[in-house]
């Protein structure tokens, strides 16, 4: 029962460029207790506050500094990390400067790396259900200021289209954005659909001029791993893991 000691994460198969480095985090290298076992990053999910705080010291001893965290809340604002954001109300972050750590937290919802083929800009979004449709991808892409042909993405952990059911008005929402949504969605119980997310992920980041083929990634789901991932449609009360990207500043790299 010592694998605690040791943080485990998942490093993003995708062709990002050398100075681009990310990571996601899973349950396992932490000190929380119970549902939150082990490295529960969330504050607001009701682990104790002393155990946050250490695992999150564990996971900044992985780091060049210290994650920029966000108040995550389902929206589509993007904080440009580099500089004061304000509340940091928001659900995706970007970077310029190098070693200006971007994180957002998931426990089913959809983290999506994103960074241009120079490796200049980096940011990661937080795309449940709601910011995925209300447009937190083509907000991203926006504000990163690249072309989005030169935009590569990776799309993390989350719910499986095997687990995520919806009701009717979830599905209403997508197609009334883009029949082309409908492809997302099958038949489930009743009135109920099943929805794939990294599908509808992938459709945005499409529409939004990301080329298909520089979208990878979308293989993982949390619900169905309890092993390595904290879910809250599988457990109700859990903890959050961390999509964390960077630029590598010359003087660490190599």
């Amino acid at each position: 029962m010592h694998f605690s000691m040791h943080i485990s994460t998942i490093t993003p198969d995708w062709s990002a460029p050398p100075n681009v480095k990310a990571f996601v985090t899973t349950r396992h290298g932490g000190v929380s207790a119970g549902p939150y076992q082990s490295l529960n990053l969330g504050d607001h999910v009701g682990d104790a506050v002393q155990d946050v705080a250490e695992n999150r010291r564990r996971l900044s001893s992985l780091l060049p500094a210290a994650p920029r965290w966000l108040r995550q809340v389902h929206g589509v604002k993007v904080c440009h990390a580099d500089n004061a954001c304000g509340d940091d109300t928001a659900d995706a972050v970007l970077a310029r400067q190098a070693d200006v750590v971007c994180a957002i937290m998931t426990a089913d919802c959809l983290p999506v790396l994103l960074t241009d083929r120079a490796g200049s800009v980096v940011a990661v979004a937080h795309a449940g259900w709601r910011g995925l449709c209300d447009g937190v991808l083509e907000a991203c892409v926006a504000s990163m200021q690249a072309a989005p042909a030169e935009l590569i993405a990776w799309l993390g952990p989350a719910i499986g289209p095997a687990h995520f059911e919806v009701g009717p008005e979830v599905r209403e929402a997508f197609l009334h954005h883009s029949a082309e949504a409908a492809m997302a969605f099958r038949p489930g119980k009743a009135d109920r659909w099943m929805a794939d997310i990294f599908l509808l992920a992938r459709q945005r980041l499409s529409a939004a001029g990301v080329p298909a083929t520089a979208i990878s990634g979308g293989d993982l789901c949390t619900v169905s791993d309890a092993d390595r991932f904290f879910s809250y449609r599988r457990d109700g009360i859990t903890g959050r893991m961390a999509s964390l990207i960077w630029r590598e500043s010359a003087d660490s790299a190599g």
